[in-house]
């Protein structure tokens, strides 16, 4: 330990902060009936588990680590459990909710290196499939998808994302959806996502028969805008998902979605990540835009993040705007649904005007077709609205991403603060000598 207070939460879940749920981390030896004696013990407390999930651990190779939830109500019981667990069990165990202060400033990360503490914190699906998923009946699917979970789970911040040979099955949804979706963006994507396009097939690898390889597209994002990949077993908190996006870095899936229903996915998938998010972040506007919405969230408080989210949601993933004469989607979800693109420009949903105000606080379904779209007066105009949401967050400090050391830095100190204004005006020196040179 360094002292420095950030680092001292090793993991982060955002049921965890919820007033009604208590987290737990624990450690366990590798051996036949561990975890049936730990559930035991909950089990004669009288504790129902809401959620339990398991993975290899990342410090010991001989031990799994379990995630679990329980309410609120069974903290009193909580502590007795706790001393069982490390004394008669031997588990190491992490707590996760209880110690943190009313007022106290969210961990958030400070290195990009810290992006491997939560980054399979998922809060659905993953490995496991919820029973009205389609593939949830299909057990080669299932198989399949435990094998792009163990790809993220296993993966660590600097190594090559690995590559995966991807069934004919799967190329096969893959060519339904690619084809369809390019047919249509000519008339319905925006510019900056059909300007990028052609490069992501040229350089990519983008093509009807092939999916194409994270690395690979994480690659060009890198040497156009400093973006990069990083692999995701499922959906992530919207606080952990909006941290990423502060260092640059978007958790991106791996898998594709069950090929019974290749026009439908009821999570983020290859498609949607690929053909959806991958192009924009390809623009250096729109890259720059992206890093600021991730270093807002950093640090703010649990409902501003929740606001942040729905906006993100109506902007980022289900955005209008306006071209020339027409309307466009710039939004990832429109982009990566050939059946969304197509119903969001047609007389069915309600449009309105992008106000994010009200757009904040605005339901919205996650399964189906949006029934109402906000459109801003340019893509242009949509990223200014947000960057000035963003900017009423209130946070106790600022901080600003050093791209050198890959680090956050918290301005809350005259030190920093004079080497903020050192570089900057490093930067203006460079700026005047470059406009005289071309006048």
């Amino acid at each position: 330990m360094n002292g420095d207070p950030f680092q001292e939460t090793m993991y982060i879940e955002e049921n965890a902060y919820k007033n009604d749920m208590v987290s737990l981390i624990f450690s366990l030896k590798e051996k036949v009936g561990a975890l049936a004696k730990v559930l035991r013990i909950f089990e004669e407390k009288g504790i129902n588990l809401t959620h339990i999930e398991s993975r290899p651990s990342r410090v010991n190779k001989n031990e799994y680590e379990f995630f679990i939830n329980l309410h609120s109500k069974n903290t009193p019981a909580l502590e007795e459990i706790t001393k069982t667990l490390r004394n008669e069990i031997g588990a190491t165990v992490h707590e996760l909710s209880r110690k943190k202060k009313k007022d106290a400033v969210p961990w958030f990360p400070r290195t990009i290196q810290e992006l491997d503490r939560f980054a399979n914190q998922i809060l659905s699906y993953g490995a496991e499939l919820d029973a009205d998923h389609p593939g949830f009946k299909d057990p080669v699917y299932r198989v399949r998808r435990k094998e792009f979970a163990d790809i993220a789970y296993n993966y660590r911040h600097g190594q090559p994302i690995p590559k995966v040979t991807y069934t004919e099955e799967e190329k096969k949804t893959w060519s339904i959806v690619f084809k369809e979706l390019k047919t249509l963006y000519p008339t319905y994507a925006c510019y900056e996502h059909n300007h990028v396009f052609p490069l992501l097939e040229k350089y990519c690898g983008y093509r009807e028969d092939n999916i194409p390889q994270l690395e690979d597209v994480s690659r060009f994002l890198q040497s156009c805008t400093g973006f990069r990949l990083r692999p995701v077993a499922g959906l992530l908190s919207s606080r952990d998902f909006l941290a990423g996006l502060a260092f640059r870095v978007f958790h991106s899936t791996q898998y594709i979605r069950h090929g019974s229903r290749p026009m439908y996915t009821p999570e983020p998938d290859v498609c949607h990540e690929l053909l959806g998010h991958v192009p924009l972040f390809a623009d250096l506007s729109f890259a720059q835009f992206s890093q600021e919405i991730g270093l807002a969230s950093l640090g703010a408080p649990d409902e501003y993040i929740e606001k942040l989210a729905t906006v993100y949601w109506f902007t980022v993933e289900f955005g209008l705007c306006k071209e020339d004469d027409a309307i466009k989607a710039y939004g990832a979800g429109l982009l990566s649904s050939y059946g969304e693109l197509q119903y969001c420009l047609s007389d069915k949903p309600e449009i309105q005007p992008l106000n994010l105000e009200k757009t904040a606080s605005q339901k919205y379904p996650v399964t189906e077709f949006q029934p109402i779209y906000y459109v801003a007066e340019s893509f242009k105009n949509a990223k200014e609205k947000v960057r000035k949401f963003a900017s009423t967050i209130p946070r106790p400090f600022s901080v600003r991403y050093n791209p050198y050391t890959q680090r956050i830095e918290v301005l809350d100190n005259a030190k920093q603060l004079k080497n903020l204004a050192e570089s900057i005006s490093s930067e203006i020196g460079t700026l005047c000598s470059a406009l005289k040179k071309i006048e």
